[in-house]
């Protein structure tokens, strides 16, 4: 960079209710690539700079869990990208909700995108994409408990929870809380050069490889849709985890017609209710491998599964990891 280019600025939308971490630590992450880069080359102007946009001319943001932060700037400022942080909520209907109150924001994203400002969002934070409606006809993530209620309001977009970063369309998205920092290692690898990029993530301690949210999904955690055929559906296929299911047979319990089923599972899962079993199946067997000392043959068995090598192909499919690893990784039990 020559010392009259100006560095690539990282705008963070000031947003009411943020998480303080989507807004400070892509502010420490990039000054900690700017000293990293000036320790290699002192001469170097700083690659990167980062400031505080807002939508509603406040001169400070004081909710982003009891912090103040500021200056907060106007957006007619040159930006190259904006990223939009995930803000507090206490269910996924809850992060929904607080939507109504960010219209000066959702105005502000749909002006930025048509000056062609790149944007990209952490956490929740994308459902202010997708309520903008920059996400429809597009790929995306965002944290894995939104899953069925993103799906619900935003059938448009076509949402990978298992993903921990997608970009597509000029707009990039991310999994939960720290998946941004994963984000913002690809962006310096292309605005600097990868060197700087893997030397920043052995600063901080990152994982550059982790690129898959599945390990973390849990299904019991994640909100379900509120439907009545489908919380019958659902606590049938629990019951009956360890047995031969078919579409016929739930469809019968659900007192509805195969095609009915399928046209609600779809809608509300994005999946199948043979999907959505496996799904069921793979929850139960990542319980019993935090919890127990079973034997994954014994496991499968109690997830309604006769061949162990096809399990265990599901299940690293479903969580990317072997079962083995999985239970290194999160079993429960003392040592």
């Amino acid at each position: 960079m020559s010392p009259t280019e100006r560095p690539f600025t990282l705008g963070l939308l000031a947003l009411d209710g943020a998480l303080a971490s989507g807004l400070t630590a892509p502010m420490d992450m990039l000054r900690i690539a700017n000293k990293l880069g000036e320790l290699r080359n002192p001469a170097a102007p700083p690659r990167f700079a980062t400031v505080l946009v807002g939508a509603r001319g406040e001169p400070t943001m004081t909710d982003a869990g009891g912090m103040q932060l500021g200056p907060v700037r106007s957006p007619d400022q040159a930006l190259d990208l904006l990223l939009v942080p995930g803000y507090m909520h206490a269910s996924a209907n809850d992060a929904v909700a607080r939507l109504a109150r960010y219209g000066p924001e959702l105005e502000l994203l749909r002006a930025l995108s048509l000056r062609g400002v790149p944007l990209a969002a952490n956490c929740c934070g994308a459902l202010l994409l997708a309520e903008a409606g920059l996400l429809d006809g597009h790929r995306a993530t965002t944290s894995w408990w939104l899953d069925g209620v993103f799906r619900a309001r935003y059938p448009r977009v076509s949402l990978d929870v298992q993903r921990l970063v997608v970009e597509d369309g000029g707009i990039a998205t991310t999994g939960a809380s720290t998946a941004v920092m994963g984000y913002l290692l690809q962006l310096l690898a292309r605005v600097a050069d990868p060197a700087l990029a893997q030397h920043t993530a052995r600063m901080m301690l990152i994982d550059p490889d982790r690129q898959s949210q599945a390990p973390y999904i849990s299904h019991a955690l994640a909100e379900r849709p509120r439907h009545s055929l489908l919380e019958k559906a659902e606590g049938f296929l629990q019951r009956e985890l360890h047995r031969e299911l078919s579409i016929a047979e739930l469809a019968g319990h659900c007192g509805t017609s195969e095609r009915s089923l399928l046209r609600h599972f779809r809608q509300h899962y994005g999946a199948s209710p043979l999907s959505h079993l496996q799904h069921l199946r793979v929850e139960r067997a990542k319980a019993l491998l935090e919890t127990t000392l079973l034997s994954f043959e014994e496991i499968v068995e109690r997830c309604g599964y006769s061949d162990t090598s096809s399990f265990r192909k599901l299940f690293k499919r479903a969580t990317s990891l072997t079962p083995a690893d999985y239970r290194q990784r999160f079993s429960l039990r003392a040592p």
